[in-house]
């Protein structure tokens, strides 16, 4: 049975609604616009290792690498040794640029595993005794993420 209301037809019958016409769309970001190969691999092994293991660690780097540049900045070493307090045996994580800070006199000992870092900063690091490595580098090393601390730097916009 069709009725007509102020001229639009509609239908009497049970369980139809008509207000959901259009399905949900996810507005997660599928792929990146980086012409980065370096960058690309990162990603797709990130999204295999979220595929296979499973791993919220593995989730959270794989969505902070699809961050554009903007939302991804850079982490000085004066930070990490402040963040690193009580967490001297874990290797810190970041998916950003680790840079150097001229104003920390002396550099802690420390493991960092980064996207990438600037000379200065993997100098210092390296002369104080401590180990960098890149994503990849870590993943080799430690595939499933264990004893290890994932830091997310500031955004100032």
């Amino acid at each position: 049975y069709q009725r007509r209301v102020h001229g639009i037809q509609q239908s009497r019958i049970m369980g139809v609604d008509h207000r959901r016409l259009h399905k949900h769309v996810s507005k997660a970001k599928k792929n990146v616009l980086s012409k980065n190969l370096y960058m690309k691999l990162l990603i797709k092994l990130f999204k295999f290792l979220v595929r296979r293991a499973g791993k919220p660690f593995h989730k959270a780097i794989l969505r902070r690498l699809m961050l554009s540049k903007v939302h991804r900045p850079p982490m000085s070493i004066s930070r990490l040794s402040r963040l690193q307090k009580g967490k001297l045996d874990k290797t810190i994580v970041v998916v950003a640029t680790v840079t150097d800070d001229e104003r920390l006199l002396e550099v802690p000992k420390m493991n960092i595993c980064a996207l990438k870092f600037t000379s200065a900063a993997k100098q210092r690091i390296l002369k104080a005794g401590g180990s960098v490595m890149t994503l990849d580098q870590l993943i080799v090393k430690n595939p499933l993420g264990t004893n290890t601390v994932l830091l997310l730097s500031l955004i100032h916009i």
